[in-house]
């Protein structure tokens, strides 16, 4: 078997209780976003230890993502938010997937496709990107509607388009016969009991995101990325370490160079603010981030040589205000060179 100098490390009860913790807040049933192979920690074992703690609604963008994902666990049940394009029939039908209709075309393509079939409705409420204007709503009639949807727009901040879409879905609902509602995302859920309606779809919080202050100190850090060191070396002061050399040291520095970098997800923007941790000492990112290496300051663990892992600071919302990135960028922007690895 190769060896491989990367991986991510994954806390399996993590992701659970960041489920568990989901649902509590919303008071209904909680489903799981695993589209972009389950924001990029690997979506067919997200749904199998998800289903083990109990959700049972998965949602994935393409029916791509939702053949790769294969076999679903007994009693689960899958959404494709981006609905049935015309190449898509074929797929659709093969699959026990339902689609989620977004406009015109995709209610008429399914209706003579899949006539009778339970399908779910996006409704758009004011985000302007999928689902139908409210003056649409009359396409859905004769349906068999199994969920009826909407997306919030500006749910991590507080803004006065949360109830505004709250209020407009709530509206939409009341004239609209389906099995179940469902509008809010893991910022959504943070928001209240009243965008929780009958399903919420969480995504970012599940993989250790903090969407809203609400819920800090609940969601916790599920991936942990880990490199291995390939060389140890000093640096003498006044000399420079990396490309351009943009740090130069002010004494003898001892420096640990790490099997990480730009391609693997872990980008340039880290920079000057970047560490990562040995035993519970802090070694900081030294000079530019390379397309495959990074250099840590490594004289506060003198006993980390070649061959040793050293584990990225990557809590997501740290990490976001580190790089100037969103904390789903950090997760779904890690490469496949990392192994991943579920503890």
């Amino acid at each position: 078997m190769i060896h491989r100098a990367l991986r991510l490390r994954l806390d399996s009860a993590a992701l659970q209780n960041n489920w568990r913790w989901l649902q509590r807040m919303a008071s209904v049933a909680a489903g799981a976003a695993v589209k972009a192979d389950g924001y990029g920690l690997g979506a067919r074992e997200v749904v199998r230890l998800l289903a083990e703690a109990g959700c049972r609604d998965f949602f994935v963008s393409t029916w791509a993502e939702a053949e790769a994902l294969g076999p679903m666990p007994d009693g689960a049940e899958l959404s494709v938010l981006h609905g049935v394009g015309p190449e898509d029939v074929t797929a659709a039908l093969a699959s026990r997937a339902r689609p989620v209709l977004n406009t015109p075309a995709q209610i008429a393509r399914w209706r003579e496709a899949a006539h009778g079939r339970p399908c779910d409705v996006m409704v758009d409420t004011g985000m302007n990107r999928l689902g139908l204007q409210t003056d649409e709503i009359q396409l859905i009639d004769g349906l068999e509607l199994h969920t009826l949807h909407s997306h919030l727009a500006c749910a991590d901040e507080d803004s006065v388009m949360n109830a505004v879409q709250r209020d407009r879905f709530a509206a939409v609902a009341a004239t609209i016969k389906a099995r179940r509602y469902s509008l809010a995302n893991s910022a959504g859920i943070c928001l209240g009991p009243d965008y929780a309606f009958d399903l919420v779809r969480p995504g970012l919080a599940l993989y250790g995101g903090v969407p809203r202050d609400e819920a800090a100190g609940h969601i916790v850090q599920v991936a942990f990325p880990e490199a291995e060191i390939v060389q140890r070396r000093t640096i003498k002061a006044g000399e420079t370490c990396g490309y351009g050399a943009t740090w130069t040291a002010t004494a003898d520095t001892e420096a640990a160079i790490v099997n990480i970098g730009y391609a693997d997800g872990y980008l340039r923007c880290f920079a000057g603010k970047g560490a990562a941790s040995a035993n519970g000492k802090r070694l900081p990112l030294i000079g530019r981030v390379s397309m495959d290496l990074i250099a840590l300051d490594a004289s506060a663990a003198p006993e980390f040589a070649e061959g040793d892992w050293v584990t990225l600071d990557y809590d997501l919302p740290s990490a976001a205000d580190a790089s100037g990135l969103s904390q789903y960028e950090l997760l779904t922007g890690l490469s496949d060179r990392l192994e991943r690895r579920w503890v």
